[in-house]
């Protein structure tokens, strides 16, 4: 079966469209700035699409409505599949719960149980998210919601290609969306010496490190027969993909890639390509220092060195389970436009490889995506123009 993508809805840091999104990457912006959004934390660069922290609910719904309008499709979609994952889920409102709990129960001096509200607890459990998904568009089907770390995304789109292909659906709304700027989220990432204290700059090397940021991508995923049946347009093809687990260190990638190898290998060899065939590779690029050095290796080591690669997180932010849903969308834009997106701030690249620093035109059939996450998570996606 030929599973190609009919719609997409995508929120960043860079605008609140797919389209403001694109023109605004093409023309090598950053929605990266310095905000302070919690008092008792100093400063940071993060990819903030408001001025204050984005709720997780209000941006799920905002790309699921764009990406069924994309698709032109109407709720509701009773045989559509949903497959919306978050690698932070509703943190954001679990740790405002806790601080209203705890302020409350200190008051009157009573047990903690006794002031959870039990529906605002239902309604941020994990798989929630997507749930609320599945009401929005009247989806009866089968409703999934993966957490796989920064890898998230393209679980999300592989799940939803294997529920097309065994037929439990005839279309899937798949993606992933994240609200991660939190108290919380970031003293972690803080603590790991991660963040970033100006920017975000992959491959860079002067890079600092990943600087947060919020946003989603949903797309529609349909069968190439049904798409051509109701005239839809088409974005580009999944050709397949490659998922592994590292089963090494809960945050070190493992010395050597050897899984995120295979997993590049088992997405080119279900896709039928070799790597001489790849026109583009969407990098995770986080701009930490071992990502990207591990990432730059395995790419030497796999691909020509004549292959484009670029990572559009120092555009967006570092969207945490929603990167590689992200990743994916820009590079169907990239199929369909013909034009390379850059690697946002990078100047002086540290590893030999054909970085696209500017936008850049070219014939562009098949690229890969990558996403590698914390737990030694890798998911690989090929996509095909058609």
């Amino acid at each position: 079966m030929e599973i190609v993508v009919t719609g997409i809805g995508l929120v960043s840091a860079l605008g609140n469209s797919l389209q403001t999104s694109w023109q605004r990457l093409i023309a090598g912006q950053t929605g990266i700035q310095l905000y302070q959004p919690f008092p008792e934390l100093a400063p940071r660069p993060l990819g903030l699409i408001g001025k204050q922290p984005a709720e997780l609910a209000t941006l799920t719904q905002r790309v699921v409505a764009m990406a069924l309008e994309d698709a032109g499709l109407v709720s509701p979609l009773p045989d559509c599949g949903v497959v919306i994952g978050s690698s932070r889920s509703y943190q954001a409102s679990w740790e405002k719960l806790a601080r209203e709990f705890y302020q409350d129960a200190e008051q009157v001096k009573s047990p903690l149980y006794k002031h959870l509200p039990t529906q605002a607890f239902l309604e941020t459990l994990p798989h929630m998210n997507a749930i609320a998904a599945a009401r929005q568009i009247g989806a009866t089907g089968s409703v999934l919601a993966p957490m796989a770390a920064c890898a998230t995304g393209i679980w999300a789109i592989a799940q939803a290609a294997s529920l097309l292909e065994t037929g439990h659906c005839q279309q899937v709304i798949a993606g992933a969306v994240e609200a991660p700027i939190t108290p919380l989220t970031l003293a972690g990432f803080q603590q790991m010496g991660a963040l970033a204290q100006t920017g975000a700059y992959p491959f860079e090397r002067r890079r600092e490190g990943l600087a947060l940021g919020e946003g989603g991508a949903v797309l529609v995923l349909e069968s190439a027969e049904l798409a051509k049946r109701r005239s839809a347009p088409i974005y580009g093809q999944v050709l397949g993909f490659g998922l592994t687990a590292d089963a090494y260190h809960t945050n070190t990638p493992e010395p050597g890639s050897r899984s995120a190898i295979a997993a590049v290998k088992q997405c080119c060899d279900r896709s039928n390509l070799f790597p001489a065939d790849i026109h583009y590779i969407h990098a995770h690029g986080t701009a930490t220092q071992l990502n990207d050095q591990n990432e730059a290796h395995l790419i030497q080591y796999l691909f020509p060195q004549t292959v484009p690669v670029s990572s559009t997180k120092g555009a967006t932010g570092h969207t945490l389970g929603a990167s590689g849903a992200l990743g994916v969308a820009f590079s169907l834009m990239a199929l369909k436009h013909q034009i390379l997106p850059p690697c946002v701030g990078l100047k002086e690249p540290e590893f030999d490889l054909d970085l696209v620093k500017v936008p850049r035109q070219g014939e562009i059939k098949q690229v890969l995506c990558f996403s590698f996450g914390f737990g030694g998570q890798n998911a690989v996606v090929a996509l095909g123009k058609m």
